[in-house]
């Protein structure tokens, strides 16, 4: 027997809010209903963006500093920023020299913050619009390397795919049966429930970085 050659199984919006309508036993009818999915739909991305990492979520960006710089803005879809270097240029050699992440707290006690030299600390302000503070200010120009995890993006129109990694396809589509079975069939929200997070967390616990590490144990005194 030949096998299909293809790897692309996907699932567009309307596809997934089907999907989800008929685990809570019932099938959209209404206009109502569709635009009910689609709002729980998006309120499950914003739960994952507070359940952990989602590795598809995490990109590299750039920001370029000048003189004086002790402050930027980042992208109002930025969740959180996880880690970061200083990049400097010389010659058309670049040279990336770790900035170390700092807490509100420390950043506050910083008593003179106008003084520049290669930014060493930086402290994350994670408001509706972040913005990263540096110290010491920047003394020339350099680039902000760092690694962010974004939002992930609205559902939008029905004949849209997801911005997911197909492992969490069948997660989605439990999460998003257990937002409607609240709504509609709440007498399967319990076992909807345990399948989602069920579904979850086997798709998170294969979301991770598979990197080998080594400890070493300190046996000084």
């Amino acid at each position: 027997m030949a096998t299909s050659g293809t790897t692309d199984f996907n699932l567009s919006i309307d596809d997934i809010i089907e999907e989800a309508f008929e685990r809570c036993g019932m099938r959209p009818t209404a206009g109502y209903q569709l635009a009910s999915a689609r709002r729980s739909l998006n309120l499950v991305f914003l739960d994952w963006a507070n359940r952990g990492l989602n590795l598809w979520t995490i990109e590299q960006a750039t920001y370029s500093l000048t003189q004086g710089t002790k402050e930027i803005t980042l992208p109002t879809d930025t969740v959180n920023v996880l880690e970061a270097i200083i990049r400097q240029s010389s010659q058309g050699v670049n040279t990336d020299v770790y900035i170390e992440r700092i807490s509100r707290e420390d950043y506050l006690n910083v008593p003179d913050k106008t003084s520049e030299a290669r930014p060493a600390q930086f402290y994350v302000e994670r408001t509706s619009t972040p913005k990263v503070y540096f110290y010491p200010a920047a003394d020339q120009a350099y680039t902000f390397v760092y690694y962010r995890i974004r939002r992930i993006q609205d559902a939008g129109i029905y004949t849209n795919t997801t911005d997911i990694n197909f492992r969490f396809l069948p997660c989605l589509v439990s999460g998003l049966a257990f937002q409607l079975s609240l709504k509609y069939a709440p007498d399967r929200a319990q076992a909807l429930k345990a399948l989602y997070d069920e579904d979850f967390n086997r798709a998170a616990l294969e979301d991770r970085d598979t990197a080998s590490v080594q400890f070493v144990p300190d046996l000084g005194v």
